[in-house]
């Protein structure tokens, strides 16, 4: 009896899910992917910042030492959270979804939120602005991870896998569109919900007739609602990428796509050289903003963007490879939803740059001039980074456990 004792003690001591987790690494790879983007984000923003930031601000580094900021908290912040247990928070799902709505309503109080062409998306603290929005994505993320993985409810019910999350969702999404001006925002947030219902093992002939129904609403919605939707901006940017080439001057309605074009085609296969590019002296407005990848194109060539593509496809295959091998299921859905997230935001952003689709607004992720952007960002690759490493517990703690019982 006495040996046996001993031999249980030793087991507990061998399988210690702490003593593991104290030694399990970090996903490097994912880490050194996320460094080399946003080392390229802080050099392309230096260049395609500079001759606005000099003629409005008298410096022209005024742009790239606040985003140089936003770089060092956000590795800081990454660092720390990847050594957080995200589980933790998946009983906290509806209080996530009350801080999305707060951070998606806010930008009504009076004095806070700021706007332009007709969008309101900006919050204002003294010389800090940010889009709220940024914030309701991933709290969005982490609100329907831990409602689909909530034991206590019965997915099987249709009140439960489809009318609650989707009315809940509504909200947030026609707000986005209607006073922010949001749409590409409520069209990502509505993807990723998606995407996380899809992976959230629902039955799969529960899961075509919610998508059935899901497309019936928004298209009806946008037969309704059509003339409120392409009105505007929206239908501004709508014709410009239909009619791009078309009319005497197509400059006058596709300025920025057209300036975007000629960028790209400058850059060529090697690129014009870094720092050299000629679209960014105002050609194309706010170059470090949504269309720095066409900066990057100009200065690096075909071969500088290829390159940033390859990383972000990188970083997908990294993400999802991370989703594949969690076995926590709020875990697995969380890291669906934020590699998601990332990976549509970056390739629609190019689609946009390249004509692809019409412009909508989206900025590039860790490239795109935001330093409160990139910190939100950064942190989320915490948490994906800190889901890697429970992964890997898992995967040790199975492996000392089967050699304990042996």
């Amino acid at each position: 009896m006495e040996k046996k004792t001993k031999k249980e003690k030793t087991n507990k001591k061998i399988v210690n899910f702490e003593d593991i987790k104290k030694k399990s690494p970090l996903d490097y790879i994912l880490v050194t992917i996320t460094i080399i983007l946003t080392l390229i984000g802080l050099v392309m923003v230096l260049s395609a910042s500079a001759p606005s930031a000099l003629i409005n601000y008298n410096n022209s580094y005024y742009f790239f030492n606040k985003e140089v900021l936003g770089a060092i908290g956000g590795l800081i912040l990454m660092f720390f959270i990847s050594t957080r247990d995200i589980t933790k928070s998946k009983n906290k799902y509806w209080i996530f979804y009350g801080l999305a709505l707060i951070s998606a309503f806010i930008v009504i109080i009076p004095g806070l939120g700021t706007g332009a062409k007709g969008a309101t998306r900006w919050l204002k603290f003294g010389p800090i602005s940010f889009q709220p929005s940024e914030f309701t994505k991933l709290f969005l993320i982490l609100a329907y991870s831990g409602y689909y993985t909530d034991p206590k409810i019965d997915l099987t019910k249709f009140k439960n896998y489809f009318v609650i999350p989707f009315v809940f969702l509504i909200p947030i999404a026609v707000f986005l569109v209607k006073v922010q001006n949001h749409a590409s925002a409520a069209i990502i947030v509505t993807a990723v919900v998606i995407i996380i219902t899809i992976m959230s093992q629902i039955k799969m002939s529960d899961l075509v007739k919610e998508l059935g129904i899901l497309i019936a609403l928004i298209s009806g919605g946008f037969i309704i609602f059509k003339d409120t939707i392409i009105k505007g901006f929206r239908g501004n940017r709508l014709a410009a990428w239909l009619h791009t080439w078309e009319g005497d001057n197509p400059i006058k309605i596709s300025y920025q796509t057209v300036q975007s074009l000629y960028a790209i085609s400058a850059g060529g296969l090697f690129g014009v050289g870094l720092g050299k590019s000629k679209q960014k002296y105002l050609y194309i407005p706010e170059a470090h903003n949504d269309f720095i990848f066409a900066i990057i194109a100009e200065e690096l060539g075909l071969i500088g963007a290829i390159v940033v593509i390859a990383l972000f496809v990188a970083f997908a295959i990294r993400g999802y490879l991370i989703v594949a091998r969690v076995k926590d299921r709020f875990s697995k859905l969380v890291a669906t939803g934020i590699t998601s997230l990332i990976i549509l935001q970056a390739f629609l952003n190019i689609g946009v740059v390249t004509n692809t689709i019409p412009n909508t607004g989206i900025s590039l992720p860790f490239l795109s001039y935001g330093n409160t952007s990139l910190i939100i960002l950064l942190g989320s690759v915490g948490i994906l980074l800190g889901i890697s490493r429970n992964a890997k517990v898992e995967e040790k703690t199975e492996e000392v456990q089967e050699g304990a019982n042996q």
